[in-house]
């Protein structure tokens, strides 16, 4: 490229690229929205007293007091509260395992390097060429570009050429474009907090369901091995002519009714545990060789509440919706830029000879420079509707982020009053347990002495099972709904370790 082109274009580009630069963006700014002015999740539905900061207790496993501390932050590993090393071991290899989080990753690499490629759009784009051909012109007709050298009508021509063309930023769609493009890898980034935090709280929940199933499958069998206890008494009463016919047919249909129960909780089982293996990454035949049981697990203490001010902000499908949000305001200023008016530089340089080694040569260069702007003048409305389409997504993409916002808040409120009837239905079921115990014990020794008939036991057996089976799942219920708990709060992705970030 020779002296006097490389000084226009660069003076034409230093001009296009200082208007870029120096003007306006057209298009609504994007400002994060304002947070909630609630300072709390809600009253009590029943007295409409504010939520008590301490749960009720009870002297059994999972049945100590829970305090909610507002000043506590969360930790990034906060599956480890609940004190199980198996527990800690399967969701770290859930995190590292688990096909969703590569498909998030995935789509988190695609999103970043798409906005690398709109942010490239700020440069010119530089394309070289070099093009061989052999040609023969009509010497009848035009005179011929060999005059002076011969007389042939066929010759080669070489050209190679440096081609430049820019579009200058001047209304500041292009920034608008590479604004939505960064909020999208934004969105995508808390896309994959989500999967993080949701698999977690699965993996979690999915080993306190096994834990109650391997309890209540416990339990049922032990009322088995009494039920039929209580056959054997009933069949040695009715031997000897104490008992009748239809009072032992009573007692083997109740104990064949609770034999019944156990294929559903073990099938159930056998279905939280494919669950748990699939969380993990791996097919049914590869299931882990942790298993779980309530005894080994600790309730947490302590559980962090965040004021929704701060909810938004440890959210992540709260600020994948304000991403989002982003993304749209942007797209907003890339609509009305495509309404303005088109500039773009386009420039050239090369050399074309007739022979190879004389490419280059003297005489044998060529440059060309020029602009141009372009204003769309008839679409039939394309470009307006494009813009009023933009602008319906921002207010559609507002209503969701409201949306996310209540749900978040909703989220937590709801965990909260569960985790509170939590703790007075353990206490309560841990009474109704003990009480149903001591009753059947008691109709036992009185049946045995004959002063009760077995009508009176068959109740107290059934009293005694539901009473069980109800303390145990009141206890699974305090575990689920604690983890639940941190996964409405966010998780703790900002404490993670860096060992487990992306």
């Amino acid at each position: 490229m020779n002296t006097g082109l490389k000084s226009h274009a660069t003076r034409l580009l230093a001009l296009a690229w200082v208007g870029a630069l120096s003007a306006c963006a057209v298009g609504p700014n994007f400002h994060r929205p304002a947070a909630p002015a609630a300072t709390d999740y809600g009253k009590a539905p029943v007295t409409g007293d504010t939520l008590a900061v301490d749960t009720d207790s009870a002297n059994l496993q999972a049945g100590g007091a829970q305090h909610f501390l507002s000043s506590m932050d969360i930790p990034g590993q906060w599956w480890t509260l609940f004190q199980s090393d198996e527990l800690n071991q399967l969701v770290l290899i859930a995190l590292k395992a688990n096909p969703n989080v590569d498909a998030a990753k995935a789509a988190l690499r695609q999103a970043h390097e798409l906005y690398a490629a709109q942010r490239a759009a700020f440069f010119p784009t530089v394309d070289g060429n070099f093009s061989a051909t052999r040609q023969q012109f009509p010497s009848a007709t035009l005179s011929t570009p060999l005059a002076g050298t011969t007389t042939a009508t066929t010759y080669n021509l070489y050209t190679a050429q440096l081609s430049l063309s820019y579009l200058p930023d001047v209304f500041g769609g292009t920034r608008r474009a590479v604004e939505a493009a960064k909020a999208q890898e934004e969105s995508n980034r808390f896309q994959l907090e989500a999967v993080y935090l949701t698999l977690s709280s699965n993996v979690i929940v999915t080993a306190v369901q096994e834990a109650s199933l391997r309890a209540q499958i416990s339990a049922t069998e032990r009322l088995v091995q009494l039920e039929h206890q209580q056959t054997d008494v009933v069949q040695h009463q009715r031997t000897l002519g104490t008992a009748s016919e239809l009072d032992l047919l009573s007692q083997q249909s109740i104990e064949a009714q609770t034999v019944e129960t156990l294929p559903p909780l073990r099938k159930q089982l056998a279905q939280t545990r494919d669950q748990l293996t699939a969380l993990l990454g791996r097919l049914p035949s590869d299931e882990p060789q942790q298993q779980f049981t309530l005894d080994r697990l600790t309730l947490p203490a302590d559980i962090p509440v965040s004021v929704p001010s701060k909810l938004i902000e440890q959210r992540p499908d709260v600020r994948q919706a304000q991403a989002a949000m982003h993304v749209a305001s942007a797209q907003v200023g890339v609509a009305l830029a495509n309404m303005l008016p088109q500039f773009e530089i386009d420039a050239g340089a090369g050399s074309s000879a007739l022979a190879l080694h004389e490419l280059f040569g003297p005489y044998t260069g060529f440059w060309n420079l020029g602009g141009s702007l372009t204003q769309t003048l008839f679409d039939a409305g394309t470009l307006l509707h494009r813009k009023r389409a933009a602008d319906a997504a921002l207010d559609q993409a507002a209503a969701q982020y409201r949306a996310a916002v209540i749900l978040a808040c909703q989220n937590v409120a709801d965990t909260l009053h569960a985790l509170q009837n939590d703790a007075e239905s353990l206490l309560a079921a841990a009474q109704g347990e003990r009480a149903a115990k001591r009753s059947f014990d008691l109709a036992r020794a009185q049946f045995q002495l004959g002063a009760i008939s077995n009508v009176a036991v068959l109740n107290a057996e059934q009293v005694y099972l539901q009473a069980e089976l109800t303390l145990l799942q009141a206890q699974a219920s305090r575990y689920s709904d604690t983890a639940a708990l941190f996964q409405a709060l966010g998780g703790g992705w900002w404490n993670r370790p860096e060992d487990l970030k992306q």
